[in-house]
């Protein structure tokens, strides 16, 4: 069964290149020129959308708000925004409504595909039961009241259940197997987004400090993802007593 990708895009031009070769590459394609109708397509194909690829100037209603609105609806579907925003603040918002990857036009359409092809298959792979035994401890993660399903998308602490992204999830098992490292945020990029363009180490602070609203009791003195100056981060599931201050940002 082929893949199906709804492309969100108001230039024709742009739009039908797309759409030509994405289906040069065996993919199904949805196009949509506005919100409402992106919308509406990503209801009507309910659990059956693989990938967005979404502009973020819109008429009507902004790519921001689309992407809000799909992740209400669907917290781990694969969303590449391709906008000709280029600007820091432009790309953090959009991670914050939860995109999973960034590109700016104009584009490189190898790249595309490749970042595509890419974003599928690492949510595919996570969603995907472990055979290894090795991996199995990846499948969950418990520590403190924090409980995590890789599998499922979930995080839940306490009573409270937050669904995530599948970056998010990249990132938290990223984590997890690196418990007790001192991660460096260019390692962090090149491991976990395997592309640094339109990606930044901001980027990498935001996605720690949506992690942190989901698993700290106060995420502005945390206890697990800590930052370590002038470096990067260093996850611990149980804060140790040996933990210096000065690590702390």
């Amino acid at each position: 069964m082929s893949r199906r990708i709804l492309i969100v895009e108001d230039e024709d031009v742009i739009a039908r290149g797309l759409q030509f070769n994405f289906e040069q590459e065996g993919y199904e394609v949805i196009l949509c020129g506005d919100g409402p109708s992106a919308l509406e397509s990503f209801a009507l194909h309910a659990g059956r959308i693989d990938c967005v690829v979404l502009d973020l100037m819109l008429p009507g209603m902004s790519g921001y708000e689309i992407c809000r609105a799909i992740r209400e609806k669907d917290a781990t579907v694969p969303i590449l925004v391709l906008s000709a925003r280029a600007l820091a603040e432009d790309k953090a918002y959009a991670f914050d409504c939860g995109t999973d990857q960034y590109m700016t036009k104009p584009f490189a359409l190898p790249e595309l595909l490749s970042r595509v092809r890419n974003l599928l298959d690492r949510h595919n792979r996570l969603a995907a039961p472990h055979t290894d035994s090795r991996e199995n401890h990846l499948d969950e993660f418990r520590f403190g009241d924090v409980h995590i399903d890789f599998r499922a998308f979930q995080l839940t602490k306490g009573e409270k259940v937050h669904e995530l992204t599948t970056m998010e999830v990249q990132l938290l098992k990223y984590f997890v197997r690196h418990e007790g490292d001192v991660l460096p945020r260019n390692q962090i990029l090149r491991d976990v987004w395997d592309q640094t363009a339109d990606v930044t180490s901001r980027s990498i602070d935001n996605f720690v400090m949506r992690l942190r609203r989901y698993i700290e009791d106060d995420p502005a003195n945390p206890d697990h993802l800590l930052s370590v100056r002038g470096t990067g981060y260093r996850f611990v599931s149980r804060r140790s007593a040996a933990t210096s201050d000065s690590e702390m940002l």
